[in-house]
């Protein structure tokens, strides 16, 4: 049996392919990777894998039984690229694909959704037995910008008193290593997220707590915190979507109270206590 994570060298496939190597051996591993350079301390066999490059995909794909599929970043564009390795995958004659979708993709408000809910339809449409994982937020989503708020004496957003139930990005890939490894969970659609939920005025609080210094929270208006991002040099449409996507956590949509991830896991989550005190740490 051999397993194939794309996106192998990012900061969730890294992930991943630690937890696997534990589970299976390097040896039934490997990485996808636009650059197999950059995948040389995976510790595994790596291909060359470009989601723009439809061509060559299927041929890379041989000898691969089960694919994780981790989505691609560069939004407008992921359905396209995942359409082109899920039909590679189905001419390569993988089995059993696993893909990271967004957690309540059928329902939720923020917009990213429609790229996901696009990609779950062509691997149904496919024919390939597959498994959805549908993701909520990482803690380091948020934990990322402490530094910013240390230095400007707030934790800025715009998702107001909304509750985020958002888990470790190891979580996460702990979870993808052990469906990945088990055949039973074939067709099942995971609802994923952390066990907590708190807001980011609780967020504050514990940056706050932890660093002895009064760091508030101080929500603002959705267009406000998307220019304050750009004076950061964060492109405009991640500014926007940041911006956008606090602005779904405010209505609820980051909210889940299933606690299918540690079910899944056989563990609590990472508390956000806890990724607040690695980051501060790192």
């Amino acid at each position: 049996m051999k397993i194939g994570i794309t996106g192998a060298t990012g900061q969730l496939g890294q992930l991943v392919v630690d937890q696997l190597k534990g589970k299976v051996g390097k040896d039934r591993l490997v990485a996808f990777v636009r650059n197999p350079e950059k995948a040389k301390e995976l510790g595994v066999e790596s291909r060359p894998f470009d989601y723009d490059k439809p061509d060559g995909l299927a041929e890379q794909l041989k000898g691969i039984d089960r694919l994780l599929l981790i989505s691609a970043n560069e939004l407008g564009q992921r359905a396209r690229q995942h359409k082109n390795v899920i039909d590679a995958a189905k001419n390569a004659g993988i089995k059993w694909l696993v893909y990271t979708s967004l957690l309540h993709a059928d329902s939720t408000t923020i917009n990213l959704a429609g790229e996901h809910l696009e990609t779950e339809k062509l691997l149904k449409d496919s024919g390939i037995d597959h498994t959805i994982l549908r993701n909520g937020w990482y803690t380091e989503n948020y934990t990322g910008s402490i530094g910013g708020a240390l230095a400007g004496g707030a934790f800025i957003g715009s998702a107001g008193s909304g509750k985020i139930s958002s888990a470790a990005r190891l979580d996460y890939a702990e979870a993808a290593a052990i469906v990945l490894t088990d055949e039973s969970y074939k067709g099942k659609v995971f609802e994923l997220a952390g066990d907590e939920a708190y807001t980011l005025h609780d967020l504050a609080a514990e940056i706050s707590k932890q660093t002895g210094k009064d760091i508030p929270y101080k929500n603002l208006p959705e267009k406000e915190y998307a220019k304050i991002l750009e004076s950061f040099s964060i492109p405009k449409v991640f500014a926007d979507g940041i911006a956008s996507w606090d602005v779904s956590a405010s209505k609820g949509d980051l909210f889940d109270d299933s606690q299918q991830l540690s079910k899944l896991i056989g563990r609590p989550t990472t508390p956000m206590a806890e990724s607040v005190k690695s980051a501060l740490s790192s």
